[in-house]
């Protein structure tokens, strides 16, 4: 059963400025993982676009939007072997999935060269 669905679509330019000028802003919203994962990629900015809108689709589709002590680096997301994304949770946002009953949850991205985009589907 679907609990939620959430979208975001991002410029990759705001997220460029941001990486660019400000480390807090990588240190704040992306885990270690995602830092090393996006800055060792050609076009940087991208990916950590298409990170931001993963988080912010997931909040769409958790229903909550971003309260609730629940954090962006407490939401990782992460490549299985053949390259497709996915999502791994900490803290309080894995504590708040398990008593939700919230099971799986499914994550599509794709960039271009100015755009960024997530949609996140949340299954009970």
């Amino acid at each position: 059963m679907i609990h939620g669905i959430g979208i975001d679509l991002i410029e990759v330019t705001r997220i460029a400025r941001q990486v660019d000028e400000n480390s807090a802003f990588t240190e704040k919203l992306f885990t270690t993982g995602e830092r090393a994962y996006c800055d060792a990629q050609k076009n940087r900015a991208q990916h950590f676009a298409a990170r931001f809108a993963a988080k912010e689709a997931f909040f769409k589709a958790l229903g909550t939007g971003w309260r609730g002590g629940l954090a962006f680096q407490e939401i990782e997301i992460v490549n299985d072997e053949l390259g497709k994304p996915g999502f791994k949770f900490y803290g309080k946002t894995q504590q708040y999935l398990a008593a939700q009953q919230l099971k799986t949850v499914h994550l599509s991205l794709s960039h271009l060269q100015n755009l960024a985009v997530a949609m996140v589907i949340i299954e009970k």
